[in-house]
C-alpha cells in the first residue's frame, strides 16, 4: 500500500502511466464531480460514489486479483484498515466479475490510514483493505476510487 498527497503525484510518472493518469485525475476532480464511471484510458477508470461512513465493514477486507484501487474522498474523510491478505482467512470468495474476495481475522502488523483531505492511498493486490470506516464520527462522503488494470 502506499499513502501520499495529491501534492506529490509527479513522483509516480515514472512509476507507471496508467497510476500517473490516475492520479491526475484525481488532482483534477472537484467535489461537484456526478456520481458515476469515468473511463480515462484503456487500462483505467474512475468510479464516483457517495455513502455514509460507518463503525464496522462487516464484510471484511477486499482485495483484488486484477486491478489496483487508488482510493480518494473528494469530499470529507474515511478511514481504510489494512492488512497483507496473506495469512488471512475467506470471509467472502472470489466474485470474478467483480474481481474481489473479502478477508477476515487481519494479522496483528495491519493498521489504519485516513484518507481525504489531500491524501489518496493505493492498494496492490496483496493490501486488504477494508474501507468505509469513520474517523470520529459517521459523515456523508464522496469518493473517486481508480481501478488501475494489471
Amino acid at each position: 500500500m502506499i499513502l501520499d498527497s495529491l501534492k506529490n503525484i509527479d513522483v509516480y510518472k515514472g512509476v507507471s502511466p496508467d497510476i500517473y493518469a490516475g492520479l491526475q485525475f484525481l488532482q483534477a476532480a472537484t467535489p461537484d464531480i456526478e456520481l458515476g464511471e469515468y473511463p480515462i484510458n484503456e487500462n483505467v477508470k474512475a468510479i464516483v460514489s457517495e455513502y455514509e461512513t460507518i463503525e464496522c465493514f462487516e464484510r471484511g477486507y477486499e482485495a483484488h486479483l486484477h486491478v489496483i484501487d487508488i482510493q480518494y474522498p473528494v469530499i470529507g474523510q474515511e478511514r481504510v484498515k489494512w492488512s497483507p491478505i496473506e495469512g488471512m482467512n475467506i470471509n467472502i470468495p472470489y466474485d470474478e466479475k467483480k474481481d474481489r474476495t473479502f478477508y477476515k481475522d487481519p494479522l496483528p502488523e495491519g493498521t489504519h490510514v485516513d484518507i481525504g483531505k489531500g491524501i489518496f492511498a493505493i492498494m496492490f493486490p496483496q493490501d486488504g483493505h477494508s474501507p468505509q470506516h469513520y474517523i470520529s464520527k459517521p459523515e456523508r462522503i464522496k469518493k473517486i476510487t481508480i481501478k488501475v488494470s494489471i
